[in-house]
């Protein structure tokens, strides 16, 4: 989801050519989201969850 997000970002930006300042807003506002606790809380499930998936298909469960 998150690199979703960043791809939208980083699409507008270059889309729309908004502008030096609209970038560095674009950016703040990304780097705000990316820190937050919830976010950075999911984003450790999901690398988990992934990798729990990687190695139950490899067949190399711990």
């Amino acid at each position: 989801m998150l690199k979703f997000l960043l791809g939208v970002a980083v699409g507008y930006v270059l889309g729309a050519r908004a502008g030096h300042e609209r970038y560095e807003q674009l950016v703040r506002t990304y780097q705000r989201v990316a820190d937050h606790p919830a976010v950075q809380g999911a984003a450790g499930v999901v690398r988990a969850r992934v990798d729990e998936a990687v190695h139950s298909a490899k067949g190399d469960q711990h």
